[in-house]
């Protein structure tokens, strides 16, 4: 695999410190990084930096990951952001809901290193 370009990345968790964990390895890794912790500011925070990946979490406060997918995909010029869901919740059911709410990719918490640069490989940046 060739190096990747670097990429625009929206990092959204109410967990402080996984959302600061992988905006460190994101930017160790050579990307530009914005973390939001609830659903509001991911709104916010989409909307100023457009983003080419968002990382999101599901359980959020005030607005769900599930919210913040559907609003980000309507909002969304072209192709929009590489949408992930990032979470706790790994059921059938679950990866249903976030497929039908816009995301590109379900991956359970924590994600892997490997898991995380084969997925900036095949993003579309």
């Amino acid at each position: 695999m060739g190096p990747m370009r670097k990429a625009r990345i929206l990092v959204v968790d109410d967990n402080r410190d996984a959302a600061e964990s992988l905006q460190m390895l994101l930017e160790l890794i050579g990307h530009e990084v914005k973390v939001a912790y609830d659903g509001s500011q991911a709104i916010e925070a989409y909307l100023a930096e457009h983003p080419d990946i968002v990382f999101l979490d599901i359980g959020l406060p005030r607005l769900s990951g599930y919210e913040v997918a559907r609003r980000i995909r309507g909002q969304a010029a072209g192709n929009g952001p590489l949408l992930v869901a990032l979470t706790g919740w790994e059921r059938e059911e679950d990866r249903q809901r976030a497929a039908e709410a816009g995301f590109d990719h379900h991956i359970v918490k924590p994600i892997a290193y490997e898991q995380l640069t084969e997925l900036l490989g095949r993003a579309r940046i």
